[in-house]
């Protein structure tokens, strides 16, 4: 399956590096919706693996990259320059089951509200259809 964003062009899009990299694809963007699906493939050896389990910060870090992701591709999509992302808050973060190494994530991200440079998402992590941590996160854009 073609995506939007492919692992290989991924770092035009984000400003993180190896190997603090959450994202894999960008596999949907909706404008209108204003939301964006990205795909994750855990690996053991992720710095986020603990006891071959994805953990928290790795699931968070995942959402937060989501939102880069979509913002990178919307802005490209424009000719515009990728704004730098930075995590304002965190709230509502709820843990349902940390997921296993070698297992595919798929990250749903909604932008609720969007005020001035600062963007309030709802993200959700899946992992084999099942919902595994979800939160609402409070992103400040840094546009030059």
């Amino acid at each position: 399956m073609k995506h939007l964003v492919e692992k290989e062009n991924l770092l035009q899009f984000i400003p993180q590096r190896h190997p603090m990299i959450m994202v894999d694809t960008l596999i949907t963007s909706d404008e209108t919706t204003l939301t964006a699906q990205t795909g994750f493939f855990i690996d053991e050896n992720n710095i986020f693996c603990k006891d071959g389990h994805f953990q928290e910060p790795g699931l968070i870090e995942n959402i937060a990259q989501s939102c880069a992701l979509r913002a990178g591709y919307t802005f490209q999509s424009k000719n515009e320059k990728v704004p730098l992302g930075i995590i304002g808050a965190i709230k509502n973060f709820q843990l349902h089951f940390l997921p296993s190494v070698n297992k595919q994530l798929q990250t749903e991200v909604q932008v609720v509200n969007e005020i001035f440079d600062i963007t309030l998402v709802i993200g959700k992590v899946f992992c084999e259809g099942k919902l595994a941590a979800e939160c609402e996160m409070k992103i400040f854009l840094k546009k030059d």
